[in-house]
C-alpha cells in the first residue's frame, strides 16, 4: 500500500472505507506454514517475503512488489511483477 503524505486528513481511514468492501483477505492454509520455512531457507527470504510468496503460490496469484529480494530469484511457480522504481520514493 502506498499512501501520499498526510495533509492532516485521515487518509488511512478514508482508504479503508473506500477499499475494504472490495477486498478479500487471504491467509495461508495451515498445512503450508511448515513448507514456508523450507522455502524461506531455500530462497533466502525473510518471513514476510516467504509469506507473500507462499500466499501467491497457494492461490495462483501474481506477486506485485517493489522488493528487490525477489529480483534474482528464478521462480517458475509464481509470476513476480516489479513496480517501477520511481514509486519507491
Amino acid at each position: 500500500m502506498i499512501l501520499p503524505s498526510s495533509d492532516g486528513s485521515d487518509s488511512i481511514t478514508q482508504f479503508t472505507q473506500d477499499m475494504l468492501p472490495h477486498l478479500d483477505i487471504l491467509t495461508l492454509p495451515k498445512n503450508d506454514y511448515a513448507q514456508m520455512n523450507t522455502l524461506a531457507q531455500q530462497l533466502n527470504l525473510d518471513f514476510d517475503d516467504a509469506y507473500q510468496y507462499s500466499i501467491a503460490k497457494s492461490y495462483g496469484l501474481k506477486l506485485v512488489t517493489l522488493d528487490k529480494d525477489f529480483k534474482n530469484l528464478n521462480l517458475n511457480d509464481v509470476n513476480v511483477i516489479f513496480l517501477p522504481q520511481y514509486l519507491n520514493g
